[in-house]
């Protein structure tokens, strides 16, 4: 009786342990899923103000003409 009643408690505690690990995983794929959202946003926005920006020289480069043999 006693072997049926340590079974059946690592049964129930191997399920438990399980349905939570479960949801774990529900909710890093839903931050997952935001994160990936964000990062999609935020490319386009910084794409768009690269566009939208006049090309920019580096500094000290202006005027520089390159010497050859």
């Amino acid at each position: 009786m006693r072997t049926v009643l340590w079974v059946g408690g690592v049964v129930a505690g191997a399920l438990i342990l399980l349905g939570l690990l479960l949801e774990a995983v529900r909710w890093l794929v839903i931050i997952g899923i935001i994160a990936l959202v964000v990062v999609v946003v935020l490319a386009f926005v910084r794409g768009r103000q690269a566009l939208d920006r006049p090309a920019r020289r580096r500094p000290g480069t202006a005027g520089h003409r390159p010497t050859g043999p």
